[in-house]
């Protein structure tokens, strides 16, 4: 099966992808608890339109809006049976807006958690979340992606599901967590894991995405880097800077300037594929492509420079910078921490 992922990389060495689509399509009138997969069909002219402003804007990539598109979180708004249908539908929608372009764009499948916990901590079986994740991925196959893009993932126990899911199809699987707990996951994972996932599943491209601002994201893509097998493609998807509740929403405070910063920092960090999550509109992706398009290879971050460009990082991020990857070395001062069940997933307290 044709790789159209691995031969763009191929033919450039950076890629953009494109940034949030939750928070943009709040500003187009999607309310807070609605499911914007349902828009797929109820406004599609609406998810056409963000597809492209992020086209006009410079990605090389774009990811339909089924986020949640697996049965587990369709269940929530009674669209547990139309996995098939509004994942189709959305990779319909970006597959037009990619197709009409005059320069090559790729559409992900965008995959995300599905709301529940696994075994053993949780009721979900792993059998149960991959038939939720192979029902998801079979549609955007057939929707017509170019690869299935597994985002926002916490456990081991998921992602793993989630990629054997995806592989079925044959198709490129990238997959992408949210580091967002004091350098790790919530359930505790590390970037040096996620490496070890990508090793064993031979990934086409590893990352991660969401989290806690572009600070924290270069040093998960630094300590990828550190773990990963040379050659790996990594991939950074970082929010817009820090949410901060304004009249009565949420507003991300970075500035297309402090985007611009976080590409270059990402690059030289090791990643290959550099886009937005949270917050990233179409505007700050426009200043994105400036910065990659003007990108000049630069020493690799430190903690020093990281926190000096995009703001603090925290204490379990500078230990992994630093080498030490126990949670006690991570913990913030006057922490405790809590002796270890045995099982996946113990964190540290506080």
């Amino acid at each position: 099966m044709r790789n159209a992922f691995a031969d763009l990389l191929q033919r450039n060495t950076y890629l953009l992808a494109d940034g949030a689509t939750g928070s943009n399509l709040f500003e187009m009138g999607l309310l807070s608890g609605d499911a914007p997969e349902l828009w797929n069909l109820a406004h599609p002219d609406r998810i056409r339109l963000l597809h492209q402003r992020f086209v006009d804007a410079g990605a090389d990539i774009i990811l339909t809006n089924t986020f949640g598109g697996t049965r587990y979180r369709l269940k929530l708004h009674g669209a547990e049976a139309r996995v098939h249908e509004l994942n189709v539908a959305a990779t319909h929608l970006a597959r037009a807006v990619a197709d009409q372009s005059p320069r090559t764009v790729l559409v992900g499948g965008s995959m995300g958690p599905t709301g529940e916990i696994l075994e053993p901590l949780g009721p979900l079986s792993i059998a149960d979340a991959k038939a939720a994740f192979t029902e998801q991925a079979l549609a955007l196959q057939a929707g017509g992606v170019d690869v299935l893009w597994i985002e926002t993932m916490s456990s081991r126990e998921e992602v793993e599901a989630a990629i054997a899911a995806a592989a079925s199809t044959g198709l490129p699987v990238v997959s992408t967590l949210s580091f967002d707990t004091n350098g790790r996951t919530m359930m505790s994972l590390t970037p040096a894991e996620l490496a070890d996932v990508a090793r064993t599943h031979q990934l086409a491209g590893c990352g991660s995405n969401c989290g806690v601002g572009p600070s924290e994201l270069i040093a998960s893509i630094l300590n990828l880097a550190t773990a990963a097998d040379p050659g790996t493609v990594l991939v950074a998807k970082a929010n817009c800077g820090i949410p901060q509740y304004v009249d009565g929403a949420i507003r991300y405070n970075g500035t297309p300037e402090l985007m611009g910063l976080y590409v270059q920092m990402a690059l030289d960090a090791g990643a290959r594929v550099v886009g937005g999550c949270c917050g990233t509109s179409p505007e700050h992706l426009a200043a994105m492509r400036r910065a990659m398009d003007a990108y000049v290879p630069g020493a690799k971050p430190t903690a020093t420079s990281i926190e000096a460009a995009l703001g603090p990082l925290t204490v379990g991020a500078r230990a992994q910078l630093a080498g030490h990857m126990d949670r006690a070395s991570g913990a913030a001062a006057g922490a405790t921490l809590r002796r270890g069940t045995g099982r996946r997933g113990a964190t540290a307290e506080g």
